[in-house]
Parts: C-alpha cells; structure tokens; sequence
C-alpha cells in the first residue's frame, strides 16, 4: 500500500513540475509589484482559469494528500532499530566513561610488558 503512494507520489510530483513549467507567464512577475505599467492588474481579477491551472490545481491537490498519507505512516511505524532485534544499549553507570568497555568485556589489547624486567636479546647466529 505505501509503496503504490510512494509511486504515486513522485509520478504526480514530476507532472507537477512538467505542468507548472508550460504555464506561460503573467508577463509583469515581480516588475509589477514595484511601480511598473502593469501594476493595476497585480490584485484585480484573473479571468476564468484555464485547462492548465485546473490541471495544476487537481495535481497539488494530489501531491498534498499523498504527502499526508505518507508523513502519517513515517510518524506510526516504529525504530528501525526496534525492527532489527539489536538488543538495547543500557546507560553507562555513574562514574563510568561513556567511552570505556563495560567491565565484563573481554581484554582486546594485549597486556605491555614489564617496565622493570630488561628486554631479551635475540639469539645470534
């Protein structure tokens, strides 16, 4: 189920995109806004919609609900760690570096040698 709104979803985000960029341009864009000749029709009245924007409007619509349906599922499912049946890390107890081994860990660094004992000489030939 998920999947297929996955699909859906980007299906109607790349047509989104492919119908938003054939609109054409309402010719003034932000030029209007600021004292330009056509700034009269910036906030009047835009006429009937055309084929395109009604288009464009079902398609945002779409993508929105799809968007929903999908940020719902993400916020019901559980941890990914949750899933994978890692066992839980436990805290590291007061007085403990977070980054020290736990104390029934097994030794991975081998032991250094004595300070005091004198290094042995290899044997000559």
């Amino acid at each position: 189920m998920i999947t297929l709104v996955t699909i859906l979803h980007v299906l109607v985000c790349v047509f989104l995109i492919l119908v938003i960029l054939l609109q054409a341009g309402k010719g003034g864009g932000m030029g209007a806004a600021f004292g330009g000749a056509g700034a009269q029709t910036v906030f009047g009245g835009r006429g009937a919609q055309t084929l395109l924007g009604k288009v464009t409007s079902v398609s945002a619509a779409i993508f929105m609900l799809t968007s929903v349906t999908l940020a719902y599922n993400a916020s019901r499912s559980s941890s990914v760690v949750q899933r994978t049946g890692l066992p839980a890390t436990q805290p590291p107890a007061p007085g403990q570096s977070p980054l020290a081994p736990p104390p029934n860990a097994p030794e991975s660094v081998p032991p250094a040698p004595q300070r005091g004992a004198p290094a042995q000489p290899a044997p000559t030939k």
